[in-house]
């Protein structure tokens, strides 16, 4: 009888147990000088979007059912990366002013955001060193190193959930990939693409006016080479900056030469682009050729190059066409 009972007494207990469990996380939080009246958490991968309305005391509290995984928390533009997960109950406290520099997180299931908030500061830190890219490749790998090892130390003794973890170790290995091909190509810029180095050549770029160019076809005139497509924003922004630029120095001493890197699926687009926005200049379609652009260590356009008329290099990130300091870099020049 006495087993009996027992057995009952946990039975129960196990389902009180189970009915204790949340499917759901809290969320509180005081913002100290707000930037806004509103709170968003959002995560668009998950097609979440909580908006919590902040009081005037700046404080705030609300319960989302959740998928476990990172979410953003803005206030106004500034913002904030968590992790939350089912049966959290998380409170944040902030001072705007100082928003990265100032946020806190306590209570059940915080720890990840607090991880976080510190890895923010310390990447900041690592970033904000003007200094970092242009130290000995020695230093900089111990510097770097360094980094990494303090990183992955914050995990000895924490209780994290075990997704978080894996994550953040492939995130820091992510950076410090990204760090070491930061340097790697700044080192390389400056062995081989300073001014005055020969500029990495393109061969036989389609020219939309019939026939191929290639860039010693232009020996003799200064080159200004905008690397764009037509999928790319940024660089359509630029197109009536480029025409005013190109329309005051007609007829002088230099060519302009965009260089369209569209995939083929987009080849009829681009030459759709250029009679629709009337595009002159020497217009060149790259076919997917990246010898030109990873010899110019290209990571985003757009991107403009200016070169001599013997083919050397004068600046390898030229001003853009909206910026005033092109001209005054062709008026240096007498072009």
């Amino acid at each position: 009888m006495k087993k009996l009972v027992y057995l009952l007494a946990f039975s129960i207990a196990l389902i009180s147990c189970k009915k204790e469990q949340k499917d759901y996380v809290t969320f509180s939080g005081k913002i100290t000088n707000k930037n806004s009246e509103t709170v968003t958490i959002s995560n668009p991968q998950f097609k979440f979007n909580k908006v919590i309305k902040v009081g005037e005391d700046g404080t705030f509290k609300d319960t989302m059912n959740i998928k476990d995984g990172f979410y953003r928390l803005f206030d106004g533009k500034e913002y904030a990366t968590l992790y939350l997960k089912n049966g959290a109950d998380i409170n944040m406290t902030l001072d705007a002013q100082e928003f990265d520099e100032t946020i806190t997180y306590t209570g059940v299931g915080s720890e990840e955001s607090a991880f976080l908030a510190q890895s923010s500061l310390n990447q900041e830190k690592l970033f904000g060193d003007k200094e970092l890219m242009d130290l000995p490749e020695l230093d900089f790998r111990s510097k770097v190193s360094n980094f990494v090892d303090d990183f992955n130390k914050r995990f000895e003794g924490a209780t994290l959930d075990s997704t978080f973890v894996a994550n953040q170790k492939q995130s820091i290995a992510g950076l410090e990939k990204y760090l070491t091909k930061m340097y790697n190509d700044k080192q390389y810029i400056a062995k081989n693409l300073a001014k005055g180095a020969d500029s990495p050549k393109f061969v036989d770029y389609e020219n939309n006016a019939g026939g191929t160019t290639s860039l010693d076809d232009l020996k003799g005139k200064y080159v200004y080479i905008d690397l764009w497509a037509t999928w790319c924003q940024p660089c359509k922004n630029e197109i009536p900056f480029l025409k005013k630029v190109e329309e005051k120095y007609h007829n002088k001493n230099i060519e302009f030469v965009s260089i369209s890197v569209d995939r083929q699926k987009d080849y009829e687009t681009w030459k759709k682009m250029i009679v629709d926005k009337e595009l002159s200049g020497v217009q060149l379609y790259a076919k997917e050729d990246k010898a030109f652009m990873d010899a110019y260590k290209v990571s985003g356009i757009p991107r403009f190059i200016l070169l001599d008329p013997e083919g050397k290099i004068i600046d390898s990130n030229a001003p853009r066409p909206s910026n005033p300091k092109l001209v005054e870099l062709f008026e240096s020049l007498n072009i």
